[in-house]
């Protein structure tokens, strides 16, 4: 017996039992059950993580089985994505969806637009996690109402192979929900506010929480000069506090991303606490620039002294009251954050770096490899990069160390449109697409994501629209550039009523009232001239 009669037989089962509901149309209902199958958001959570813990150990057995995702500011982004996905590649295994901060910070404030400081309301996080899996569950609503409608029509014709093959469809169907990993910040607080912002973030259906190590108060973009970060005992009591948080809400196998900023922070807030040498508080002062004090006379009012390496040390404090690291300890600050974070609870590694290179996330990895076989990151394929320079560079210093000829090319100027057509470049971009690929086999990432592909999508097909609209072109600009696109693609939002939910309302009509039902769908609606 198919999933899709049990669900039917379940229902007749319930109904067959209350004399009054015989009105009620087992099949309707069963269907009602099977577009609604995620009640809660802790459903998800619960879900959504088995799916990542069971992608994580693929990714072990197999470095080429990575994952990835696309950064989304809004329930219906991240909606078009899934559907997109499953259109082109007929399954969403392995892609996931990313919750930007920097996004949420710059367009889903009260405030307007903000920089990436966590300075938005906190709240918004875990509404747009929200959102998203509302706009995720209405479009399994969506694709099994086309399914059902199907289903009909093969029974309205007597094409009972059809049927089969459809309902086959229904029995196999595949959820747009998948998991989100969702940025918490540096935690927007001490770690009971920590604590209280995952927990709403899980209710709302997130599985996966990134937090990074920087101070919650001086919080930076990752990709921007003057990021503080914190001693590692502060970093590890928030990350207990989202532990204490998933298994509170009997998320178990929730997964916990440690970001570190340490390798282009160059000042801490506080000095770390330590208890004797050699201890988290030994080894993160020991990266304080400073100088040693051999007399009392070295000593300025105002002056903070440590014991350090058996001697006492005076760190260089700055007139923000923020120390200062010494230069070049960014690599072993990262790498030391790193093994704490997965020896104290944490799953998966983001380094922050300053360009997309195999080679240098490489490096790190490799090293905390060495204590931590099975260590995995997850990776900001950043909008923040100019990839096309970047990439020509690295081919244009390869070439030089390996004697070839590069005369004929201005490194400092290679992003120039007169080299897109060169065999540089065309190297450069044979890289940038194998990047993902390639950096999770050499340097293992697990999860490649770009965290803020539709904030710039919006603008460019923006500008395109409005470019033509608003000059000579009028309509012809949205025509051409918009809805023949859209159906010459199969873009289902060209159907934009049904997208909305209209045929589905239209159905509900029909269970509530039958033949009485006032339906949108009628001869009348334009919809039907697509």
């Amino acid at each position: 017996m198919s999933n899709y009669t049990k669900e039917i037989d379940a229902v007749a089962s319930v109904c067959s039992a209350n004399s009054t509901w015989s009105a009620i149309n087992p099949e309707s209902a069963a269907r009602m059950r099977l577009q609604n199958r995620f009640h809660t958001g802790l459903d998800i959570a619960k879900y959504t993580a088995k799916i990542m813990r069971e992608d994580m150990a693929a990714y072990d057995a197999d470095s080429a089985q990575y994952t990835q995702s696309l950064g989304c500011w809004h329930g219906f982004i991240g909606q078009q994505k899934m559907i997109s996905i499953k259109k082109h590649l007929q399954t969403t295994s392995k892609r996931y969806l990313y919750l930007s901060g920097w996004m949420v910070a710059a367009l889903r404030s009260d405030f307007g637009p903000l920089p990436d400081q966590s300075m938005h309301e906190k709240t918004a996080v875990s509404s747009l996690i929200e959102e998203l899996y509302t706009f995720l569950r209405q479009a399994d609503a969506r694709e099994l109402d086309l399914l059902f409608t199907d289903l009909d029509a093969a029974r309205d014709a007597g094409d009972k192979a059809k049927a089969a093959e459809i309902q086959a469809k229904i029995d196999n169907f595949e959820t747009h929900v998948v998991p989100i990993v969702a940025d918490i910040d540096a935690g927007f607080g001490n770690p009971e506010a920590t604590y209280l912002l995952a927990k709403r973030m899980i209710e709302a259906g997130a599985c996966c929480i990134q937090i990074e190590n920087q101070v919650s108060d001086e919080k930076q973009c990752g990709h921007q000069d003057g990021k503080v970060t914190v001693p590692h005992s502060d970093f590890l009591a928030k990350i207990n506090a989202v532990r204490y948080a998933f298994l509170e809400l009997g998320v178990d196998d929730g997964v916990i991303v440690a970001r570190t900023d340490s390798l282009g922070a160059g000042l801490t807030k506080q000095i770390a606490v330590t208890n004797e040498p050699g201890d988290l508080g030994d080894l993160y002062n020991a990266f304080l620039d400073g100088d040693y004090v051999e007399s009392a006379s070295d000593i300025q009012n105002g002056d903070v002294v440590i014991k350090a390496n058996g001697k006492l040390l005076k760190p260089k404090r700055l007139a923000s009251g923020l120390f200062q690291f010494k230069k070049d300890t960014g690599v072993d600050r990262v790498v030391l954050d790193c093994i704490t974070s997965l020896q104290n609870g944490a799953d998966l590694l983001w380094i922050e770096t300053e360009k997309p290179h195999v080679g240098q996330i490489a490096d790190m990895v490799n090293r905390i490899r060495e204590v931590v076989p099975n260590a995995k990151l997850v990776y900001n394929n950043s909008p923040s990069f100019n990839w096309t320079l970047n990439f020509r560079q690295q081919v244009f210093d390869i070439w030089s160390e390996e004697g070839k000829d590069v005369s004929a090319y201005d490194r400092a100027k290679l992003m120039s449109e007169e080299y897109d057509a060169t065999e540089l470049a065309l190297a450069a971009d044979e890289r940038i697409r194998t990047f993902q690929a390639d950096a999770s086999r050499e340097a293992g990432i697990f999860h490649h994501l770009i965290t803020l592909p539709t904030y710039h999508t919006a603008a460019l097909s923006t500008d395109n629209l409005a470019k033509g609209y608003f000059a000579d072109q009028g309509m012809l600009a949205y025509v051409k550039g918009v809805q023949r696109q859209e159906i010459r693609q199969g873009i289902a939002c060209v159907k934009h009523q049904n997208m909305a939910g209209s045929d589905i309302g239209d159905n509900h009509k029909e269970y509530f009232a039958g033949e009485a039902a006032l339906k949108a769908g009628g001869k009348d609606n334009t919809m039907n001239q697509f």
